[in-house]
């Protein structure tokens, strides 16, 4: 930002402009003796080698500036400072002791960040001791040994000028053995921000309070009917217990007046956690254990936002600068964004109970080019939060422009403040660094109103996953913030509906002007390759399920957490995630298969031969085709043509055994193969292929069959001629006269009439003649089991 915007329009009062005139006389003094008396040289050649080794033995002891309150003080108050003095010497600190140094007033925002950035004791620089009875002394500072110290101070006695922000040191000073004089020994400096009364003009501010996790869950769910989801791990457990990074964003920010800004996923894994999950391990999963938690958790939340602002992430949070730098041009990766902002607004009215804004984009950092904002503005939102150290100021205004500016397209950039967006980051688990990091925010704000008596509207926007201490930090600047007298808080959509000021850059910065350090940690191309073709296999299993929902939607947002942005910096477990989503989908599809089969004996010139689908899923499949396919359809034929086509649908869980009719019309071995086809005739899975040997009958074969055809008839002939010559002797009355009626009496056996029915076959009381061509009655039903492994099929 230009630092013409340091311009605050205040003058000093007159305390602080005799303490100017004062250290200005005193610095002169040296040179006016060397004018006035030669002899008085070496004297002053003394005291700026005494300068010099204040300034160089300045960090011989460290001090800890661990609290200061208030934050912001008024008139009437008193102001106390706590914190530790550390001897890093290798010799004792005697004579010591602690004193507050009032410095200079700050007058631009660039004097607090050079101040916050120097390091040893400078004279002048760092003020003069106030002395008196707000001191601490101590006899002697053993080396390596800390000694607390905790100075009260009224506000009263700081000699404070008008309103702005003042440098505040905290210095130990003492004598050491090979420098027994005193001397300034070690400080710390801070900011004291002074507005006591009420500020003419407040600055309208804006807080994003983010809730944004990692992806947690996994595309596996279980079989029954309420799908226990698998995580991959219990980490968010932790982050949602109490002392957890999610506990301390949800306890801390109930009490601010925050803008909510929420990724959908987050509040989806802990739904599903209150109703049971599992947790992979190794080889296998085990159950949760945290519901309870998971449920207090969400309550907690659902009070805290209950009458507050919350803006919607698209699920998962994707990241929009690897999206439109690396996925643009990879077929479907839009659509993915797509889906992801859709049901981003559903997921927190179900688990929340309010309705989101889904108008706002967040890409990384703030950080944006024209093809971020044209993705970012691709699913509908059409307000883009920027950060100021991306889109920076170029028309030289003396002051901080409001955030929001028109960038065209109907597109508005909320331009978030970079210094106050900023201040909380690091490692702020010691007291001292949270205390410095507070102070320098409010002066940073003040300072920012002090500007100009124009009204503007602030944003700030900290950064998507804080831990739990840099949350504290936050949370303690703006509890001070909101209760001073310089600022009041505003809504994020009524930020981006403010007035923009005609004199802000709107001026999106060129792709070359994006961030080296951010685009190394982007998602590569390659990642939406293969989250392209997960969704093609995605898109090829669900048209075969007769519950879809049950797969689609927990791979869907697998798919969206495959964008996140929480993938930064973690490219090795972002390409786990990814293989661990497309190998389970790899698994689900190969539950629908064809069972191998062996080689298939043809006796015969037509047979019908089955083809087995197995369907090991929880739910039906449908809408599949089976082909099965001769490579020699002049040898053998299915279906009368070279291929045939039946549709299957089977039960979860069972096979189905598909017959397809055959004909031969050659011996020898024919190379068949079985595929499934999904309806719109797209192939599904491998193929099975298998050898058919075609057996028809042989000459030989038919020889033996026509010779035993002409025995059976000469003996019905030989038989109809005897019956003819036994019919014309009784007509000639040469009948045998032994007996009267047939079967009165034994009979001779000579008889013509007991010859001939031996001949015949016949016995007395016996039914009609049995061929012996005839079949035998009781043949065995055809089996309709699949053939199996070298099973000939018959006809």
């Amino acid at each position: 930002m230009a630092e013409a915007a340091d311009f605050q329009g205040t003058s000093p009062s007159p305390a602080r402009r005799w303490m100017r005139r004062t250290a200005a006389l005193l610095a002169s003094a040296p040179l006016l003796a060397g004018l006035l008396q030669l002899p008085a040289a070496p004297a002053a050649d003394a005291a700026g080698q005494t300068s010099a080794r204040a300034a160089s033995g300045s960090r011989t002891v460290t001090v800890a500036l661990d609290s200061l309150s208030p934050s912001a003080p008024t008139e009437g108050d008193t102001l106390t400072v706590s914190g530790t003095v550390t001897n890093n010497g290798k010799q004792a600190v005697t004579n010591a002791h602690v004193d507050l140094r009032v410095g200079p007033e700050l007058t631009t925002r660039s004097a607090i960040d050079i101040a916050a950035k120097r390091t040893g004791y400078v004279p002048g620089a760092d003020g003069t001791a106030i002395g008196g009875s707000f001191t601490q002394e101590f006899a002697k500072l053993t080396p390596g040994v800390g000694e607390r110290f905790s100075i009260s101070v009224p506000v009263d006695d700081l000699d404070l000028g008008g309103n702005g922000v003042y440098q505040l040191g905290v210095s130990l000073s003492g004598e050491t053995a090979a420098q027994p004089w005193e001397q300034v020994l070690g400080i710390e400096r801070t900011f004291l921000p002074w507005q006591p009364a009420e500020a003419d003009t407040r600055t309208k501010t804006t807080v994003l309070w983010p809730l944004v996790s990692t992806g947690h869950m996994t595309a596996e769910t279980g079989s029954n009917e309420q799908q226990t989801p698998v995580f991959l791990n219990d980490g968010l457990a932790k982050e949602i217990a109490p002392g957890g990074r999610l506990e301390q964003l949800v306890s801390l920010g109930k009490d601010l007046d925050v803008t909510w800004v929420i990724d959908p996923d987050l509040l989806a894994s802990v739904d599903a956690m209150t109703r049971g999950y599992r947790v992979q391990g190794e080889g296998e999963t085990t159950a949760g254990t945290h519901q309870a938690v998971a449920k207090q958790w969400l309550a907690d939340l659902q009070k805290a936002v209950a009458d507050k602002e919350v803006v919607a992430l698209p699920f998962a949070d994707p990241d929009l600068a690897s999206l439109a730098h690396n996925g643009t041009d990879v077929t479907g990766s839009l659509s993915q964004f797509k889906a992801a902002t859709d049901v981003a607004a559903t997921t927190v009215k179900t688990v929340l109970h309010v309705t989101p804004s889904t108008d706002f984009a967040w890409p990384v950092d703030g950080a944006v080019d024209p093809s971020i904002v044209k993705v970012a503005t691709s699913a509908g939102a059409d307000k883009v939060i920027a950060r100021s150290d991306s889109l920076e100021e170029t028309g030289g205004l003396p002051y901080t422009p409001s955030a929001a500016r028109p960038i065209g397209g109907g597109t508005t950039a909320v331009v978030a403040d970079a210094r106050l967006s900023t201040a909380f980051q690091g490692d702020l688990t010691r007291a001292s660094a949270n205390t410095l990091a507070v102070q320098k925010f409010l002066a940073q704000s003040l300072a920012l109103n002090l500007q100009t008596n124009q009204q503007r509207s602030i944003v700030i926007a900290p950064q998507r996953m804080p831990t739990a201490s840099q949350a504290r930090a936050t949370a303690e600047a703006v509890t001070a913030l909101q209760a001073g007298t310089w600022t009041e808080a505003q809504e994020l959509t009524s930020a981006a509906k403010a007035k923009p000021d005609p004199g802000a850059t709107t001026n999106v910065p060129s792709a070359s002007d994006y961030p080296s350090s951010l685009r190394k940690q982007e998602l590569p191309r390659s990642a939406f390759e293969q989250i392209a073709q997960t969704q093609d296999k995605l898109d090829s299993f669900k048209v075969i399920l007769t519950q879809q929902s049950r797969v689609v939607t927990p791979f869907g947002r697998a798919i969206n957490r495959e964008m996140s942005t929480s993938w930064r910096g973690l490219a090795t477990e972002a390409q786990g995630y990814r293989d661990g989503v497309e190998s389970y989908l790899d698994d689900l599809s190969e539950g629908v298969t064809l069972i191998d089969k062996s080689e298939t004996k043809l006796s015969g010139r037509s047979a019908t031969i089955p083809v087995t689908v197995q369907n090991n899923l929880v739910q039906g499949v449908d809408n599949l085709v089976l082909r099965l396919t001769s490579t020699s359809p002049t040898r053998l034929e299915i279906g009368g043509k070279a291929y045939d086509e039946q549709s299957v649908a089977v039960s979860g869980g069972h096979s189905q055994s598909v017959k397809f009719t055959t004909s031969a019309n050659a011996n020898g071995r024919v190379t068949v193969y079985a595929q499934l086809f999904t309806e719109d005739g797209h192939p599904y899975g491998a193929p099975v292929r298998f050898d058919v040997k075609v057996t028809e009958i042989t000459a030989t074969v038919m020889l033996v069959i026509g010779g035993g055809v002409l025995l059976l008839v000469l003996a019905g002939f030989r038989m109809y001629t005897q019956r003819k010559r036994a019919a014309a002797r009784e007509a000639d009355g040469d009948a045998p006269e032994t007996a009267d009626e047939p079967g009165d009496g034994p009979q001779n056996p000579e008889s013509p009439e007991h010859r001939l029915r031996e001949e015949s076959g016949t016995r007395p009381g016996a039914g009609a003649p049995e061929q012996p061509s005839d079949p035998t009655p009781d043949t065995s039903a055809e089996s309709a089991d699949p053939s199996g492994t070298g099973e000939r099929v018959d006809r």
